[in-house]
């Protein structure tokens, strides 16, 4: 028993082998994470610094104690031609932007994607090629045009002029399709022995069941509206009307050589106008990830 003990003691167990592949996926990972997070760090942190620091030395990773000054003159303080730009005024018009934009694109895309998918339509499939190939053309490509007919309507410096134009999605209505497409033929059958109508089967029917997939597109819509920059400045001339991105910009251009531009001012509402996106996204995320991957309907 004796021998038994000792020739088990020395026995331990093997070291598991260090995987390398694992260790070189998450090696990757923290270094694309600190690439990503060190310029935002060194924008939040150039909220605390003068302007005459920033405009000496840069963006640098540095402490000072301009927060709160920074802080009030991005919200509160009139700035501009008229002296009534402030930055609650162009979140409140950034605000409009993206949530109109992500209503609109929602609503119309499962309005055509419905009328793709159940109406049955003789060039049904035919259309949905048609939108889906607006894919290829970008903003860039046809702002001219709707900058044209918006300027017709008489709609420049309106939150119409801003949201409609851009209202229509390829994007939602591919993706409602693929939905709707995936949604049980018996499911439609019960409803129209039901005397369900079109519009009750899809208030009543498809709309709950997409709730997933709306929190998706509102996702992506609302960042994207957020983020608007070009069509913005094309439509808007009067300063009540700016946007957060579009009031970035022009905060930092000075007509005066001998006036320095409010670079404290511009980073604190750059920090600002990522904190809508980056909420939505968190609050949302359990909802895109099922509404682009779920399949069980």
């Amino acid at each position: 028993m004796a021998d038994l003990i000792a020739t088990d003691t020395p026995k331990t167990r093997a070291r598991k082998p260090i995987k390398w592949g694992v260790v070189t996926d998450h090696a990757v990972l923290i270094i694309g994470s600190l690439l990503m997070t060190l310029p935002v760090a060194m924008l939040i942190l150039s909220t605390t610094l003068e302007d005459t620091t920033l405009a000496r030395d840069g963006l640098h990773l540095a402490i000072d104690d301009q927060f709160m000054n920074n802080l009030e003159s991005a919200l509160v303080t009139g700035k501009g031609f008229s002296g009534e730009l402030t930055g609650l005024l162009m979140m409140q018009n950034s605000f409009i932007l993206g949530i109109g934009f992500a209503v609109g694109k929602i609503i119309v895309g499962m309005m055509a994607a419905y009328a793709i998918v159940y109406f049955r339509l003789r060039f049904a499939t035919f259309a949905f090629w048609m939108i889906f190939t607006t894919l290829l053309l970008p903003l860039e490509v046809r702002i001219l045009p709707s900058y044209e007919v918006i300027q017709g309507m008489g709609l420049i410096n309106t939150y119409t002029g801003l949201i409609v134009p851009l209202v229509a999605s390829a994007t939602a209505t591919f993706f409602f399709r693929q939905f709707f497409m995936s949604v049980p033929e018996e499911l439609v059958e019960a409803a129209r022995i039901d005397g369900a109508g079109p519009v009750k089967f899809f208030i009543d029917i498809l709309v709950p069941l997409s709730r997933t997939m709306i929190a998706a597109m509102f996702i992506i819509m609302f960042v994207f509206g957020w983020n608007q920059y070009l069509w913005p400045t094309m439509i808007t001339t009067e300063e009540s009307m700016f946007t957060l991105v579009r009031g970035i910009k022009q905060i930092t251009q000075v007509l005066d050589a001998s006036t320095l531009p409010e670079f404290g001012r511009a980073n604190m509402l750059a920090v600002l106008a990522m904190i809508p996106p980056v909420l939505v996204v968190i609050f949302f995320q359990s909802w895109f990830v099922k509404g682009l991957t779920e399949s069980d309907k």
